[in-house]
């Protein structure tokens, strides 16, 4: 009799207490971020000179955001504002912060909270390998912006292959280390290893490569696989993108390894556009590229995968939705609820991608960059781009020291003319007005830019 009641009351009390299983566990979060990735260089995106199947799997097994975009065409505005989830002109970082030499005491401004400072209070391991450039003085590094790990370098660009130490080191913490290898394989290294300690608790991990960036250094490992490319740029262009598809396989293949696949929300993006003669990269049918609010600026790949039923595998969103929706989608996907007050941008993007809403994340998406301009609300574009499209990825100086405004922007319908080449401004004046209007309010809440390319001067 007291054996069965025993029994009774344990079976009570397992009934009562939920199982600590996959489906109670916070998921883990990882950021794979990659740098001045044409968005025609993937081959999902129909890139066939080289394969990168490994980037391709994230979509395969996730929803493929379509029209997926950054809110800046440069490397750190686009960071500012993803690591916040708002608009990185509301609060003056519109420009990339210089180097460090030039501009030690800038960097994401201290009012803002980062993601990883959200995830942290809600009980997450926070760690960030690779790229920065959000800040070099002590008071902006990651350490001090809510990651308790950070290995790689704070600038905007590094060298791939071993060099001089110095102000472009890579840092393990705030402490300068040396490393002989080529660094893609590197920041793999190092993304494994933070799996590896962290995979029994939530984490978010902040992979930034700096794979394409220049400066162009070949990995020569795939050299010979790429002898057929003819242009030597754009070869070692290959070499750099196979060497970041291969390194973003190990990552993939190491959450297997440890049984957490399922369990781990992924996105992947671009920062930006490529910058097509610089580094050899392929915008596709896109328009323009890096620095520009064309469309080769701005729309970029955007993967997002969580596995075991959460999004649906092997699919296509084709709304607008922008890298700002990445913090609060995680954020909901956490259980952290998001305050008012924290006056997000981005908006939970779960609903959207699982179907469960037909309704757009956003009734429009905005743009500034110095002079330039764009806004999309459905299918229509407005845009005050640089003269020509901007190929050449410097965005124009003139453009970008001029403050933005909307007279002789350019209308385009994206449905029908995604590569922006037919200026329906003069057939469509109403919705140019519309679109105007919109613009000029949004422009009007922002701040001005805390450095940079001055505004309202003369060209040098």
């Amino acid at each position: 009799m007291r054996h069965s009641l025993v029994i009774s009351v344990l079976l009570v009390l397992g009934a009562l207490t939920p199982p600590a299983t996959a489906e109670t566990r916070k998921p883990n979060i990882l950021f794979i971020v990659a740098d001045d990735l044409g968005y025609g260089d993937l081959s999902i995106h129909g890139c066939k000179d080289i394969p990168t199947p490994k980037i391709d799997s994230i979509a395969k097994n996730g929803v493929r955001c379509t029209s997926g975009y950054v809110s800046g065409p440069y490397c750190s505005p686009t960071r500012a504002g993803l690591l916040t989830g708002r608009y990185q002109q509301r609060y003056g970082h519109e420009f990339n912060p210089g180097a460090k030499l030039d501009n030690p005491e800038i960097g994401l401004p201290l009012t803002e909270t980062t993601l990883a400072d959200r995830l942290k209070a809600a009980g997450y391991r926070t760690g960030l390998v690779g790229k920065w450039h959000l800040g070099y003085a002590d008071k902006f590094v990651p350490t001090s912006r809510g990651f308790e790990e950070f290995f790689g370098f704070l600038g905007g660009a590094h060298p791939y292959s071993p060099g001089p130490k110095g102000h472009r080191g890579i840092l393990r913490g705030t402490k300068e280390v040396e490393e002989h290898e080529y660094l893609t394989d590197v920041f793999a290294r190092e993304a494994i290893a933070y799996l590896d300690r962290h995979a029994k608790e939530p984490f978010f991990l902040y992979l930034c490569f700096n794979a394409v960036h220049g400066p162009m250094h070949a990995s020569e490992k795939y050299a010979k696989r790429f002898e057929s490319i003819t242009d030597e740029k754009r070869r070692t262009y290959a070499t750099m993108l196979t060497a970041l598809d291969d390194a973003v396989g190990q990552v993939l293949a190491k959450l297997a390894a440890l049984g957490i696949a399922d369990d781990t929300l992924i996105a992947f993006i671009s920062d930006n556009g490529g910058p097509e003669p610089v580094n050899a990269s392929d915008n596709g049918q896109l328009n323009g590229g890096k620095a520009t609010t064309w469309e080769g600026g701005i729309r970029v790949p955007y993967f997002v995968q969580w596995k075991n039923g959460k999004l649906p595998a092997g699919t296509t969103y084709d709304h607008p939705v922008i890298q700002l929706d990445l913090a609060p989608t995680v954020l909901a996907a956490s259980g952290v609820p998001v305050n008012p007050e924290w006056k997000l941008d981005g908006v939970n993007l779960l609903p959207h991608l699982r179907g469960e809403t037909k309704e757009a994340p956003h009734a429009a998406l905005y743009w500034r960059f110095g002079g330039q301009m764009a806004i999309r609300a459905g299918d229509w574009k407005l845009t005050k781009a640089v003269t020509g499209g901007g190929r050449a990825g410097g965005g124009g100086a003139a453009a970008r020291r001029d403050k933005a405004t909307v007279e002789g922007a350019k209308l385009f319908n994206l449905k029908d003319d995604t590569g922006e080449q037919s200026d329906l401004a003069a057939k469509f004046p109403d919705k140019v007005k519309e679109l105007a209007a919109i613009w000029q309010k949004w422009n009007g809440e922002l701040a001005e830019p805390l450095w940079g390319p001055p505004v309202n001067k003369k060209k040098d």
